[in-house]
């Protein structure tokens, strides 16, 4: 009587395998696990060095000066000299560092091309010449001018006019770019330090009877027609028979 074959159960976790590729299973497991083989070292290239570029107006330090240090020291030796003979004058009534002391001093030695205080120049009966076109207030970069403009019929040669033109002290950066706008001259500005001291942002506007008042100027290049007077019912009559 013949025996059954011998069955070996099928191996964990394998499902649906016959039971003759046990070995094959196996076989291939070992193969992925074998470790790859090792990649070749890495080749490592030497540092690129640069050549340092040099400026024709390097300075050249000498050993002293390259040691940093004595540099230090004696910059703060000239510092502290500068303070003591400052702090002696003051403690002995006389004036110290070259200082002025605002508000209560004021400078008078201003660059050559300070920009200072706003200034409207007048035209000989006193108007500004000011024409309201709002160039300066457009290309202001702080936007700190404001104008109203005005209608005045009488004048056809300039019928408009400002009725309030202010500045923002408090916001302006001083360029100047409302002075190279203005084409008709009527917006300069004078060397001087504007009054800017106080504690309300809402105070340190200009106005413009403060810009047509302090240190007066007209444009004596530019000559400007008598602004003509309104007729009256009466005269225009007249006017009009050619008397």
């Amino acid at each position: 009587m013949l025996k059954d074959p011998v069955v070996s159960p099928p191996a964990a976790g394998v499902t649906g395998v016959a039971f003759g590729d046990n070995e094959r299973l196996a076989a291939q497991k070992a193969t992925r696990e074998r470790p790859s083989p090792a990649s070749p070292p890495a080749v490592r290239k030497a540092p690129v060095r640069y050549a340092r570029k040099q400026y024709w107006n390097e300075p050249t330090m000498t050993w002293w000066e390259k040691a940093y240090l004595p540099e230090v020291l004696r910059g703060l030796a000239i510092t502290t000299g500068i303070f003591l003979r400052n702090m002696g004058k003051w403690l002995t009534g006389r004036k110290g560092a070259v200082t002025t002391y605002y508000p209560e001093e004021k400078r008078v030695d201003f660059a050559p091309r300070n920009r200072g205080k706003h200034i409207l120049t007048q035209r000989p009966d006193g108007s500004p010449q000011c024409i309201a076109c709002n160039m300066c207030a457009t290309v202001c970069p702080a936007k700190v001018i404001e104008i109203e403009a005005g209608f005045d019929p009488n004048d056809p040669a300039h019928p408009k006019y400002p009725v309030r033109f202010e500045i923002d002290y408090s916001r302006c950066v001083f360029c100047g770019m409302c002075v190279e706008a203005c084409p008709e001259d009527a917006i300069r500005m004078q060397e001087d330090v504007p009054d800017l001291v106080s504690d309300n942002r809402y105070e340190m506007w200009m106005t413009m009877d403060e810009m047509l008042t302090w240190r007066p100027q007209q444009d004596v290049a530019k000559p400007y027609p008598p602004k003509p007077v309104p007729l009256t019912l009466g005269e225009s009559v007249k006017r009009g028979r050619g008397q």
